[in-house]
C-alpha cells in the first residue's frame, strides 16, 4: 500500500507540473489532488525538491535507454529517426524538467551535476552518430561539420519543445513531428543524393 501511494504521488506531481509548471504547484496542491494529508504525503517524501529528484530518476533511466546506440553495425537514417522520437517523448513526458530546467538545477546541485552528465553523454552520442553516418557513406562532411552538425542536434533536440511551447503550438505529437525533422534537416545538405531523396521520403510520410 505504500509502494502504491508513492507511486500515485510520484504520478499525480509529474501529471501537476507538466500542467500547471513545477514552481507553481506546492506538496499541498499535490496532497489536496490526491485527497491525502500533508503528513502522508511527508511521509513518502521529505519536501517537493525529494519528490522532483525521484521524478528525475525516472526520467534519467528513460533518456539512458534512448540514447543508446545500435550495437555491432554502422547507424542508418531509420536509426536516428527512431532514437529521436524516443528522446523527444521522454523530453515531451518530462517537460517540466526543461520548462523550469534553470531554477530546478540552480536549487539541486546533484541533479546539476546528473543533467550535466546526461548532456554529455547525448553529446558523445550525437558525435558518435554523426560520425558513424560518414564511415557508412551516408553522409559527406568534414570533421568540423561533422563536430558542428553533432552540437546542432544536441541543442535543437534538446530545446525544441520549450521552443514549440514558447511559440504557442498546443498539438503535443505535431510539435514531437515537427522537431524531428526539423533535426533530420539539418543532416540534409551533408547526404548523398540517395539518401537525401530517402530522407525526403521518410519526411514526406512521417508529416502526412
Amino acid at each position: 500500500m505504500a509502494r502504491q501511494t508513492r507511486q500515485r504521488i510520484l504520478d499525480a506531481s509529474l501529471t501537476m507540473f507538466n500542467a500547471q509548471g513545477e514552481p507553481n504547484v506546492t506538496t499541498n496542491h499535490i496532497a489536496d489532488e490526491l485527497e491525502i494529508s500533508p503528513g502522508n504525503l511527508y511521509y513518502h517524501f521529505r519536501n517537493k525538491d525529494d519528490i522532483i529528484e525521484h521524478l528525475f530518476g525516472r526520467y534519467e533511466e528513460r533518456i539512458d535507454a534512448a540514447l543508446g546506440a545500435p550495437e555491432g553495425r554502422l547507424p542508418g537514417l531509420e536509426d536516428i529517426w527512431l532514437q529521436l522520437h524516443l528522446v523527444f517523448e521522454c523530453i515531451w513526458d518530462y517537460r517540466f524538467l526543461y520548462r523550469d530546467l534553470a531554477n530546478i538545477l540552480s536549487r539541486n546541485r546533484r541533479l546539476r551535476i546528473r543533467f550535466a552528465r546526461i548532456l554529455r553523454r547525448a553529446d558523445e552520442q550525437a558525435h558518435t552518430v554523426m560520425r558513424g553516418l560518414s564511415q557508412a557513406g551516408v553522409m559527406r562532411a568534414s570533421a568540423d561539420e561533422l563536430d558542428a552538425a553533432a552540437t546542432n542536434v544536441l541543442v535543437i533536440a534538446t530545446f525544441w519543445l520549450n521552443y514549440a511551447s514558447a511559440r504557442g503550438d498546443k498539438d503535443e505529437q505535431a510539435s514531437i513531428r515537427a522537431g524531428i525533422v526539423q533535426v533530420m534537416m539539418l543532416l540534409a545538405p551533408f547526404l548523398r543524393d540517395a539518401e537525401r531523396v530517402h530522407l525526403n521520403t521518410l519526411t514526406r510520410a512521417y508529416i502526412d
